[in-house]
């Protein structure tokens, strides 16, 4: 550890709170259908797709309604998706003349983008197509974000609103999001990247000469455009298989910054949207400061484990931190605050290999999927989960000063609370239930690379991204096959639409209620004490739940490193 990876860590969070209140007031624009200074370029394309699709954007859908549109939206890209790849070798764009993908491979692919996963059991330059990058997974990419973002504003609305008889309507939600947020932004940053030395080309491969004058193919496409709506977003799927630790992904330190930035920016700014829809601010920065300490100290400890390095090495006379999987030009610090960020959002974007951390490091971005993705948390998601934690917290504060529980002004009642609990316990119950199948199931063990405790922390690794829709793996893990292929898949739909639906009907419970104000009695949910009880909760859910999952994998390994066994 030095003095430079600390500051980088404190800068890093310090930048991430003071982005919440611009891009927030931006999203407060969009959630609230108000004219901004793009409309007079973009309104009417946003009328035009209206009126092909036949969409009424003023009329308001109830929460029932505005679920099965968004579910049957994604039911048609997921299949759309399935096809382009299942047809990728007579599809146009295919310089390499690639084969189309097999069937299990398309099936979780499709799924992973639909998502907002982006699992890949496949390097992308030697599978996809140029095609297939850009219409079947770069598509996705924007709008399973809009999805999310959308998804977050019908919860905010159920919190805001007053006696409404819906929670937004869905179409109007996804095409403003990606309209006048998603799409601009993303021109802006691929302009960025692309003068930092992202390519951004047709061009299917480049032939170089090596120094030894061996010839080598260095696969190249439009990555640029793609790498920007991939961090934005936070859907993590890199156009080559090292993803951000390729150069031509993230080719320096500012890029490795800005990227970490681009990954947090929307999900710190819902908070301050939030707060603003309810009419107190201190609402949003309160949940905000409660998900930056726990990203504080997650990031905290990843550094220190993997500066500290790996005992087995120093007993061999192999003195310093652990540099196995890192890019020498971001080093310890930039590596262990990538994954710390990339984990606490359902991003799974990677600038080093998370199977080649120490035991502790490696059991951060573990721990921070586990907890639900809600630490910032992926665009629209890490929101809507971290609300449900909220909910959580204020029934359990409500026990304590024996009221009904209230929250911005709405009683939180045992319909809230029972949804919430349902919503929470998808997480759990899918990952380790198909961690526990694969376990003993011949061909789940078939995949792993090690034995022991590192082995089963491969197979819980792989779940666990699945289901809460991150993406990163344990890459030792060989996933390629239609036992994992077919179930990661299965656990990726689970995970996404299984926590959407129960929050769904919160937000229409809570929009049909009237605002009740504030008494001497209400819990004051603004103040340390709320932010101590709200983060109690959440690490005490998550922390109970997974601990003996924990316990056979990431922290055996590592008593079993300080005894200097080896797997």
């Amino acid at each position: 550890m030095n003095l430079q990876g600390w500051l980088l860590i404190i800068l890093f969070t310090a930048l991430v709170a003071a982005m919440a209140k611009p891009f927030g007031l931006w999203l407060f624009t969009l959630l609230e259908g108000r004219r901004t200074w793009l409309h007079p370029v973009l309104a009417p394309v946003e009328r035009g797709f209206y009126a092909a699709a036949g969409v009424r954007p003023e009329v308001t859908q109830g929460w029932r309604r505005y679920g099965v549109h968004m579910l049957a939206f994604n039911i048609a890209g997921l299949l759309l998706t399935y096809a382009i790849l299942r047809l990728q070798d007579v599809l146009p764009l295919n310089p390499q003349g690639l084969p189309a993908l097999a069937p299990h491979l398309a099936w979780n692919t499709a799924v992973s983008f639909t998502t907002n996963t982006n699992w890949q059991s496949y390097g992308g330059e030697s599978t996809m197509s140029q095609f297939s990058q850009m219409v079947g997974l770069t598509i996705h990419n924007f709008v399973s974000a809009a999805t999310g973002i959308a998804l977050a504003f019908a919860l905010i609305r159920g919190f805001a609103g007053k006696q409404l008889a819906g929670v937004g309507n869905f179409w109007a939600d996804l095409t403003r999001v990606t309209l006048y947020l998603l799409l601009p932004a993303c021109v802006v940053y691929a302009l960025v990247l692309l003068s930092a030395g992202v390519p951004q080309t047709f061009t299917g491969s480049v032939v170089a000469t090596t120094l030894e004058g061996a010839k080598q193919t260095i696969a190249l496409g439009p990555v640029a455009s793609q790498e920007a709506i991939k961090m934005l977003g936070t859907n993590g799927g890199g156009f080559f298989n090292a993803n951000s630790a390729h150069p031509f992904e993230n080719p320096n330190a500012l890029t490795n910054l800005l990227q970490m930035l681009s990954i947090f920016a929307l999900g710190s700014g819902l908070t301050y949207t939030f707060g603003k829809a309810v009419g107190n601010t201190r609402q949003g920065w309160a949940i905000l400061t409660a998900m930056l300490v726990l990203f504080f100290a997650g990031a905290s400890v990843s550094y220190w484990a993997e500066a500290a390095g790996n005992p087995i090495h120093h007993a061999l006379g192999i003195a310093g931190g652990n540099m196995e999987g890192k890019e020498v030009r971001f080093g310890i610090a930039a590596s262990a605050l990538f994954a710390t960020v990339t984990t606490a959002a359902s991003c799974g974007a990677v600038n080093a290999m998370h199977d080649s951390f120490t035991a502790l490091g490696g059991m951060i971005p573990l721990f921070n999927m586990q907890l639900g993705e809600i630490v910032i948390g992926g665009v629209g998601a890490g929101l809507y989960g971290m609300l449900l934690y909220v909910i959580l917290s204020v029934f359990v504060a409500g026990l304590m000063v024996g009221r009904t529980p209230e929250y911005v002004g709405k009683k939180i009642e045992a319909r809230e609370v029972k949804l919430a609990v349902l919503a929470i316990a998808v997480l759990p119950l899918v990952i380790l239930g198909f961690t526990g199948l694969a376990a003993v199931s011949k061909d789940g063990l078939a995949g792993l690379a090690n034995q022991g405790p590192h082995g089963f922390s491969e197979m819980l690794y792989a779940f666990t991204s699945a289901v809460a829709n991150n993406g990163s793996a344990f890459a030792g893990l060989t996933a390629s096959t239609p036992f994992y292929d077919g179930l990661l898949g299965v656990a990726m739909w689970l995970g996404r639409f299984f926590v959407i639906v129960p929050m769904l009907a919160i937000a229409g419970s809570l929009a049909a209620k009237r605002a009740i104000p504030a008494s001497a009695g209400s819990f004051p949910t603004t103040g340390p004490l709320w932010i101590g009880l709200l983060m109690a909760v959440i690490l005490i859910v998550g922390g109970l739940t997974f601990l003996p999952s924990l316990a056979l994998g990431p922290i055996a390994e590592h008593i079993a490193m300080l005894r200097g066994q080896l797997f």
